[in-house]
């Protein structure tokens, strides 16, 4: 009797869970809003991520939407957290600071600073070193411009 019990509510449980419609927040397309100019400044590699993200809702062309214009300024660091007993580095802190403005018609809306960071091991293997901080880079960057497109919802729901 346990063991019907488990079973139908497993099943349950999957129905119920398949029935939902998810949906990323950020995939869709029907924003109120439509990116007009993006200027950058800083680590290029962080930069043309975050531009590929913002890319998709600029290219929207729409008259009765409201056109922001982002300045976007990125920085890169690499912290030593830990080293072993030789001095050599064992764990790494990869700091990635953006300062964003949102204007509208050439006036300032919203001034914000982002701090993301990834604290990761040293690895042996300079490539594979770099490979994951690419990794790690790539995904700093991708939730800073989620922050960004969160920011001008925010902005346009007011």
């Amino acid at each position: 009797m346990n063991n019907f019990f488990l079973k139908y509510l497993a099943v349950f449980f999957i129905l119920t869970l398949s029935a939902c419609s998810y949906k990323p927040i950020f995939s869709e397309s029907n924003y109120n809003f439509e990116i007009n100019e993006i200027i950058f400044s800083g680590e290029r590699y962080i930069n043309r991520i975050i531009k590929n993200k913002l890319d998709l809702i600029k290219n929207e062309k729409d008259q009765n939407k409201k056109k922001y214009d982002l300045l976007i300024q990125t920085n890169k660091e690499r912290l030593i957290v830990s080293k072993d007993s030789k001095g050599d580095p064992l764990k790494f802190d990869l700091v990635v600071t953006t300062n964003y403005e949102i204007s509208y018609e050439k006036r300032l809306l919203f001034k914000k600073e982002v701090i993301k960071n990834n604290i990761y091991n040293n690895d042996v293997d300079k490539f594979k070193l770099e490979q994951n901080e690419k990794i790690i880079l790539e995904n700093l960057s991708e939730k800073i411009s989620e922050n960004i497109i969160s920011s001008i919802i925010n902005l346009d729901d007011n």
